[in-house]
């Protein structure tokens, strides 16, 4: 019998990983699975209703100034590992999975300091501190993009969740657009920007929309919760507020427009979708590195935030649709670089970590 300790969380880049493993190693007979987090993070609410047991540690953010923060840092941070190094104990923990945020650095202290592997997976083509210095003396390093650097780091690709790992696009095609309303037979356009949307993404379709329908093709288009683009109700133009079965969208999806969150841009190539990827401008540039592979595959587009607009629409994405042959190409390279076991990929390097000992 195998105890695994999974920890990460604050953000869905984070959890959804984390849950995507701990679904895989459930299925073994005999493991137990648990799943540390902190009481503020998306963890809180996810994890229990995934019906996982949540251990709880303090969040204790890394100082990035000179402050009073700071200077409690070092106390916090014992205080930290000392409650991981107490579950391990407690619990026969026998290897600690880390995800990243705020959960997993003191989890990685902890499993060292009780002498019991650990395991790095960093989502993000540009890796997070706690993965950084977790990877130095981690016994296994999976990153979901080539080119991540990390130390030791091995391309093992993203876990995801099950209804994409298992989507049949073609065989759900009829379902999916009698569901959003569109013809099965002609071409779709998916955009989207997350589930708060992307304003950009959204100013750029309201002054286009028609030249994307001129082309021949269609129009399914997310705008977020948060919105208030109205909808022209043309035919041929499905626009939601927010999308509940993704899984049919990508089923329904010839070409993708979208941010390049880390979660995205691996679900849009393991399902073989070609994209135009417009990077969040905001943050320390993960997006743009997030895409970075399947640009350089040739399996998407590239076009910066502060030029995206209805003009760069006409000008690149439209003339695009007219390219049959280009994106059957782009479709054949994004099946290339992606990849549907991110998830027994990195469950194998947590076996290869545990030396054989996992069942």
């Amino acid at each position: 019998m195998t105890t695994y300790l999974l920890a990460g969380g604050g953000t869905a880049g984070h959890v959804n990983p984390l849950l995507a493993v701990a679904d895989l190693l459930r299925e073994r007979e005999g493991d137990s699975v648990l799943v540390l987090g902190t009481k503020e993070g998306l963890e809180a609410r996810l994890v229990p209703e995934r019906g996982y047991e949540l251990l709880v540690v303090d969040k204790v953010p890394f100082p990035r100034r000179p402050n009073r923060a700071a200077l409690a840092f070092p106390a916090r941070f014992r205080r930290a590992v000392a409650q991981v190094r107490a579950l391990i104990r407690d619990r026969d923990v026998d290897v600690v999975v880390g995800f990243g945020g705020y959960a997993a650095a003191p989890a990685y202290v902890a499993a060292r300091r009780e002498g019991i592997p650990f395991v790095v997976h960093e989502a993000n083509a540009k890796p997070g501190l706690a993965n950084v210095l977790g990877a130095r003396r981690a016994a296994g390093v999976g990153v979901a993009f080539a080119g991540t650097p990390l130390k030791r780091g091995e391309v093992v690709g993203m876990p995801l969740r099950r209804e994409v790992v298992d989507l049949d696009r073609a065989g759900k095609r009829a379902e999916a657009a009698a569901a959003f309303g569109l013809d099965p037979a002609r071409p779709v356009l998916l955009v989207f920007g997350g589930s708060l949307g992307a304003q950009r993404l959204n100013e750029a379709l309201a002054g286009s929309w028609r030249d994307v329908l001129d082309s021949g093709w269609q129009l399914l288009h997310a705008t977020g919760e948060r919105s208030d683009l109205v909808d022209p109700g043309a035919p041929g133009y499905t626009m939601l507020r927010y999308i509940d079965r993704m899984d049919l969208a990508f089923a329904l999806a010839d070409l993708i427009v979208s941010r390049a969150g880390s979660a995205t841009v691996s679900e849009i190539s393991a399902l073989g979708i070609p994209a135009v990827y417009v990077p969040y401008a905001v943050g320390n540039g993960e997006q743009r590195l997030n895409a970075a592979s399947a640009v350089s595959a040739g399996a998407a587009m590239l076009i910066d935030d502060g030029t995206f607009d209805a003009d760069a629409v006409r000008a690149t994405v439209v003339p695009l649709l007219g390219d049959r042959e280009r994106i059957a190409g782009m479709a054949d390279a994004a099946q290339r670089v992606g990849t549907r076991t991110g998830t027994e990929n990195l469950v194998a390097l947590v076996d290869r970590a545990l030396g054989g000992r996992a069942r």
